[in-house]
Parts: C-alpha cells; sequence; structure tokens
C-alpha cells in the first residue's frame, strides 16, 4: 500500500515531539522517580512518560494513522517509550530513511505486564476460580459472630476483605479478622481509615417498634426464619449467636417457656403471626419466625406451652426505638446545626402551616464555617442536593433542590459533601491515628481515605515510619482535588510497596459533577494503568441486587465493564452472598471476551507542576 510521504513525515514529528517531551520531563521530575521504591522505578518512569504524552492532543495523531490505515497505534500506557521508539522505526522505514538502532533498554509491554501481575498480587493475593479481576467484599458486622457466613463469601470468590474502621470497633475488627484468617489464610485484608468525613448527626428517637424478618432468595422466597431472642429488660443476646430481633419480655414466662412452644400475636398491621420457641439459653428463650411481622409494646402475645390448651395472654415489656426519619421533598427547608442538637423531621401546626423546619446536626460543625451561600450540598451518596441560602453562626439554611418525588430519606450518620467549598485539612484525624496501630498489625492493606495531595500521603508515611510498620496503601480516590493531584499523589505513595488505587465513586461523582464523573473515572483508570498500579471499582456494584436481591440492567453493565479493573468491590446488604456468585460469573465470562482497548487520548489537564 502507498503512504503519503507527507502524512507519514507529520506523523513522525510529533513522534520526536513527543518523545522529547519525555526527556523534559524525565529531567524534570528526577528527584521523584529516584525516591520512588525500587520495585517501582520502571513503572515510575512510565507514569512520567504517559503524562508527557498526554500533554499532546494524541487523538489527533490518532485519526492520521487511521486515514492512512495503519493497523498500530502508539499509544499504549503501560511501555510508553518501547512503544513509541518501535513506532518511529515502522514510520522511518515506510519513508525509506536510515534505520538508527537505539542502544537503550526500554520497558517492554510483557515485561510491564509482568510487573502490574506483580504488584496486583501483592495487593489481592491469589485470585480465585481463574479470574483475572479480584473480588473485594465489605465485611457486615455479621461476620464478626457468623463463621459460616464468612466461609461462604470465601467459598463463593471472595479474594480480599475490607473493614471499614468508620464502623464498629477494634473488638468486632478483631473478630472479623480472626474469623477471616481461621476460614481462608490466604484471603488479604484491607482496612479503611475513616478519614475526614462529613456526616449527619443523630436524630431524636421514633416510635417503639421492632420488624422481624426472615431471610429470603433472589426470589423473594424464605429460605432461613428470623431468629428472635425474648428475655427480661438488660439480659443481652449470647455473643456469637445471629439475632434478627429482640424483645423485652416477662421474667416469669421465660422461665416457664420450653422448646416447642409457640407465640401467636396479631402484629402491627393486623397480620396473624407465629413464632416457635426453639429453645433457652442465659435467662432468655430462642424463637424463630417465618413471616415477617411489625412487634410494637402494643402488641398482645398468646403464649401457649406444651399443650396447646395451656396458654396465658402477655404483654411487650419494652423495644428499642427506631431512628426518625426526616422526609425532605424539592423545595422544603433544612437547617444544619452546627450544635450537637438532635435532628427531627418538619413539625407543622394543624393548618398545615410549617411551626419549625426539619433540622439535623454536623459531625464536624467547624466545616461549616467555610461554607458560604450560593453553595451546593449533597446528603446520603449524593441522593438528596440542596443549595445553602443563609449562612449563621450556628447553623446553614438549605433549600432542597434535588430528592425523590415521594421524598428523600435523611437518616444519622449519612455522608455530606460541599463540592464548592475549600476544606483546610490534611493528613489523619486523631482517630485515622488510634485507629492506625490496630491496622498495622492486623491487616495487610490500609485504605487511604480522603487523600487530596501528596502531602497527605507524606504525613501516612511519617506515621507509618513511626511506627515501624510494612504495610501495603491503597489511595481512595473520592474528591476532585484527588483527581487533579493524582500524579503526584502516585508518585509519593510509590515510595512504599505495594501501592493499589480505589475509584471511590461514591464521592467522586458527588464532587466531580455528574457530567464529568465518566470521563474522570476512565482517566484514573488509564492513570494507574500507566503507573502499572492495581485499580479498585468501587461503590454501587450491584447495589440493587445486594439489597434487594434483584438485579437492575444498567448494573450488570456495570460489573461487566469493572472487570477491565484489577479488583472490584462489593458494599454489604442482605443478599451478598448472591451477588458475589453473580459477580464471579460475570468477571469470569467477562474476561474471555473484553479486554482493555484503544481509547483516545485529547490533551489531559493535570497540574503540570507534580
Amino acid at each position: 500500500m502507498h503512504h503519503q510521504e507527507k502524512q507519514l513525515q507529520e506523523i513522525l514529528t510529533i513522534i520526536d515531539s513527543v518523545i522529547e517531551k519525555i526527556s523534559e520531563f524525565e529531567s524534570k521530575y528526577r528527584t521523584q522517580l529516584d525516591n520512588v521504591h525500587p520495585n517501582y522505578t520502571q513503572s515510575a518512569e512510565n507514569l512520567i512518560h504517559y503524562l508527557a504524552l498526554r500533554t499532546f492532543d494524541i487523538s489527533h495523531l490518532q485519526e492520521k494513522l487511521d486515514e492512512i490505515g495503519l493497523p498500530v497505534s502508539p499509544e499504549s500506557k503501560t511501555s510508553i517509550l518501547q512503544r513509541l521508539v518501535s513506532f518511529k522505526s515502522i514510520i522511518n522505514s515506510l519513508l525509506g530513511n536510515k534505520l538508527i538502532m537505539d542502544k537503550k533498554t526500554h520497558l517492554t509491554e510483557k515485561k510491564a505486564q509482568m510487573i502490574q501481575a506483580r504488584n496486583s498480587k501483592m495487593i489481592f493475593g491469589t485470585i480465585k476460580n481463574k479470574r483475572n479481576t479480584a473480588i473485594m467484599i465489605t465485611q457486615p458486622t455479621e461476620a464478626a459472630t457468623d463463621k459460616s457466613f464468612v466461609k461462604s463469601l470465601s467459598k463463593l470468590g471472595m479474594d480480599c476483605a475490607r473493614v471499614n474502621c468508620a464502623h464498629d470497633d477494634a473488638i468486632v475488627w478483631k473478630q472479623i479478622i480472626d474469623n477471616i484468617r481461621e476460614v481462608d489464610k490466604t484471603c488479604k485484608i484491607t482496612m479503611d481509615l475513616a478519614g475526614l468525613k462529613i456526616r449527619t448527626g443523630e436524630i431524636q428517637p421514633g416510635a417503639k417498634v421492632v420488624h422481624i424478618k426472615p431471610k429470603k432468595d433472589m426470589l423473594g422466597q424464605v429460605i432461613a426464619p428470623a431468629r428472635v431472642w425474648m428475655a427480661p429488660k438488660g439480659i443481652e443476646p449470647p455473643k456469637g449467636k445471629q439475632v434478627d430481633a429482640v424483645i423485652t419480655v416477662n421474667e416469669e414466662w421465660v422461665r416457664k417457656s420450653e422448646k416447642g412452644a409457640k407465640i401467636v400475636f396479631k402484629d402491627a398491621r393486623g397480620k396473624k403471626r407465629k413464632i416457635h420457641i426453639d429453645g433457652k439459653e442465659s435467662q432468655g428463650i430462642w424463637g424463630v419466625c417465618k413471616k415477617s411481622a411489625f412487634v410494637t409494646i402494643e402488641t398482645i402475645l398468646n403464649v401457649f406451652f406444651e399443650k396447646e390448651s395451656t396458654s396465658e395472654i402477655h404483654r411487650i415489656h419494652d423495644l428499642q426505638s427506631l431512628e426518625e426519619i426526616i422526609f425532605l421533598s424539592k423545595g422544603d427547608l433544612l437547617r444544619l446545626d452546627k450544635e450537637a442538637i438532635l435532628g427531627a423531621p418538619t413539625q407543622r401546626h394543624a393548618n398545615g402551616a410549617v411551626a419549625e423546619v426539619a433540622h439535623i446536626s454536623c459531625t464536624i460543625p467547624e466545616i461549616l464555617n467555610n461554607v458560604s451561600e450560593g453553595d451546593p450540598i449533597f446528603f446520603n451518596d449524593g441522593k438528596i442536593g440542596g443549595e445553602v441560602i443563609e449562612t449563621a453562626s450556628k447553623h446553614l439554611m438549605i433549600e432542597i433542590t434535588q430528592a425523590k418525588k415521594k421524598g428523600g430519606k435523611l437518616r444519622a450518620d449519612k455522608g455530606i459533601n460541599l463540592p464548592s467549598t475549600k476544606i483546610d485539612f490534611g493528613g489523619l484525624t486523631k482517630k485515622d491515628k488510634k485507629d492506625l496501630k490496630f491496622v498495622v498489625k492486623n491487616a495487610d492493606i490500609i485504605n487511604f481515605s480522603f487523600v487530596n495531595n501528596k502531602h497527605d500521603v507524606e504525613a501516612l508515611l511519617d506515621e507509618l515510619k513511626k511506627l515501624q510498620a510494612d504495610i501495603g496503601i491503597v489511595l481512595k480516590i473520592e474528591t476532585m482535588d484527588a483527581y487533579r493531584n493524582l500524579p503526584s499523589i502516585l508518585l509519593k505513595a510509590m515510595e512504599n510497596y505495594p501501592v493499589g488505587v480505589m475509584i471511590a465513586r461514591g464521592d467522586l461523582a458527588i464532587e466531580t459533577g455528574w457530567k464529568n464523573f465518566a470521563i474522570i473515572q476512565e482517566e484514573i483508570m488509564q492513570v494507574c494503568n500507566a503507573a502499572q498500579l492495581p485499580g479498585i471499582w468501587a461503590t454501587q456494584v450491584l447495589e440493587n441486587l445486594t439489597k434487594k436481591g434483584i438485579p437492575t440492567r444498567a448494573e450488570i453493565t456495570d460489573a461487566a465493564m469493572a472487570q477491565r479493573a484489577e479488583c472490584v468491590m462489593l458494599n454489604k446488604g442482605p443478599y451478598l452472598e448472591q451477588a458475589v456468585k453473580m459477580l464471579d460469573q460475570i468477571l469470569c465470562k467477562m474476561q474471555g471476551i473484553h479486554d482493555k482497548k484503544k481509547t483516545l487520548l485529547p490533551r489531559l489537564e493535570f497540574n503540570d507542576d507534580l
């Protein structure tokens, strides 16, 4: 095929310019390159080469190559310089130019893939079921007491377990880790430092009601009855036992009850329900219920002992109060308090007029001092959005601009995002430093939350030196600052070994804006690939399946796309086991037909100064 000399010469000029820029970047960032861990020497150089490449609009070069029908492209992210040098030789050959052999040894594609595989294995361990992509699972509190549940997750495909320090405590964390180590010694343990997560404060107690909820499968069929603990006030369920509901009852009745007795009652909806007594233990009794029931303090219990003719009527002595929910619709007002005032829904007069607007507090009130009128604010992973319309000394007033048609639900301990507000904080919180002492002794990997710049990473590395800890780090990218500073963050983190990157899509989507998120997610994956660092596709993967038992079409596609990452993370939910099984199947099938493919590369807008 005849190639136009002018087009080939233009392509050669572009390649020479890129190689010259690579040399310039190597000199400019020599100090950062020299400081990385020896295992990352070539990876860090390739990252710098990639950043140099992305100072050009490579999509323009790709178009020119397509025009002349060349079936190869120079933009491989894992071995930039070697690909460019080889490509230059091809173009020179087509032009009939004398070939000058490059005596330098460059990182090859095969070697780059070997390095990335090694780095991934250090973070995720040996992956099960011949998968190329690991599965990370966020551990629920249940994993601390139910060893069979942990064993099931491992058999279904869990490669690494995630324990979040933002929830539970060191006692529960240790129980979870011990159970995992016992059933699967190869499973990697990762622990999230909570970081500076701004959350909603506590809400006033609501009605006293218990929802007895049997376990169901994906089709809604009951696969295990709910286990109900009934005992006098102050008698807690035995540790290590599954408990789905707790009801406080009369001590004398507990004493008389034996296995085989049953309780018949009408729940709060008027539905007839039964609880069968399954046994006695530690001054309490265990019951099982095969149907969903709502029990209130007014519920009357008809207790039948060994013979059904012998029965007594009993009342419930006490129930735990449910947390109140604040419902918010578009146009509503919400007061965000700086003081720790218990939150409450909107209070209205008899005529429907608002007596007091809904209000809730903030766990880090000093952050609110940086907020200005007009700033956007989001709650609960972006499910509720608003605009700050007033800033006062003790509160912010917010007008709700985004919520479900029937009203969004706002509860305590839900995330607050302020994407336009400058938050002056760096490094580790006091809680992080305290938790870190536990993490370095019990985990394989630290998941570093809300990292924004290289100084945050430096603060973590300094703390690890003080603790004389040799442990891997996963950087959670969840803010716009983290995205903008990603190259410098990676180079600083690569002074440690090993390193991974989690694309924390929940906060990241809110902080960067929904319209920008898809591109930003893709760019992060490409940068990680250039640095030969494993990436983790996280947040809301198969969420509907995990929480409700039925997947959506969109999340199946999302899970399939996640196969391009080195790891996919699942969050906890009642149908977690079904989600693990399905994710394993999707990943295994996808790797047979899908691999990382060529993408167009416009000029990258990262900070030039690392």
